[in-house]
């Protein structure tokens, strides 16, 4: 937009005056020296006096999902790059000059930080191309248009605006605790699977299976009432006929031998 057609600019011309004993700042620091002390005060005088102009430029985009104290902080880094780069010797208004390039500054923060997922440059720009694109042609055509009307439109190929679509998607993001349906008052995090932990079981019980086949009767036996019946070694050596010692031993060995056996087949 052009610095004379700027809505921004225009609300500013009423405050034209208390931004005009500030221009003869702009003359006296151009005549001095980097290093000069003076020259730095002048700097700082500018900024302060034209802070307000950065301030009201920030609120015109609070509520877009950028902090307020951001943006005022934002606007005001833009106005430090235009107070830097004016030169009252070509006899421009400084208004004029400052309003844009603050607002640029804005919308270059919007740009690189308001996306919550990471998305190249020429896609961020395209999105805006897409909506401005399609606005008009709405306009035009009296209804939505179409990707391939989007396309002649804007010079790129339907692959390129169908990315581009794709893309708007990652814009704004939705909260995981959103109600997915208002009928059940479910969330969307409900909606995502997880990793299953007894997975794992089910791989150890398979590869446990043919080991425990092969073990002799007996120690099949124990295990079954160690591990499934619950029973005491003491329990387990008066139904087997062997004192709980014995069943003692054996179960370490049937146990050693078993993870031995397993570590083999995983290696």
């Amino acid at each position: 937009m052009a610095p004379e057609h700027d809505p921004t600019l225009k609300r500013t011309t009423r405050a034209r005056d208390d931004y005009q004993e500030l221009r003869p700042l702009f003359v006296r620091m151009a005549g001095l020296d980097e290093d000069d002390p003076e020259r730095r005060a002048l700097r700082e005088e500018l900024i302060c006096g034209h802070l307000p102009l950065a301030e009201h430029i920030a609120f015109r985009y609070v509520g877009k999902g950028i902090a307020k104290d951001d943006l005022v902080q934002v606007a005001s880094v833009g106005l430090i790059h235009a107070i830097d780069r004016f030169d009252p010797s070509l006899g421009k208004d400084f208004l004029a000059f400052a309003v844009p390039t603050v607002m640029g500054e804005v919308r270059r923060h919007f740009r690189d930080t308001a996306w919550p997922m990471r998305v190249p440059r020429r896609l961020q720009e395209l999105r805006i191309a897409l909506n401005n694109a399609g606005a008009a042609l709405s306009h035009t055509l009296g209804r939505p248009p179409t990707e391939a009307e989007l396309a002649e439109h804007l010079g790129v190929t339907e692959a390129e605006v169908a990315e581009g679509v794709q893309a708007q998607q990652a814009f704004r993001a939705v909260s995981l605790d959103r109600p997915f349906h208002t009928d059940t008052g479910g969330t969307m995090a409900e909606t995502i699977g997880d990793e299953d932990l007894a997975l794992r079981l089910v791989d150890d019980h398979e590869a446990l299976v043919p080991l425990l086949r092969r073990l002799p009767e007996r120690e099949q036996r124990i295990l079954m009432l160690r591990f499934f019946g619950e029973k005491t070694q003491a329990q387990i050596g008066e139904e087997v006929g062997l004192s709980q010692m014995h069943v003692s031993r054996l179960l370490k060995s049937t146990l050693d031998e078993l993870r031995r056996n397993l570590s083999a087949d995983a290696s």
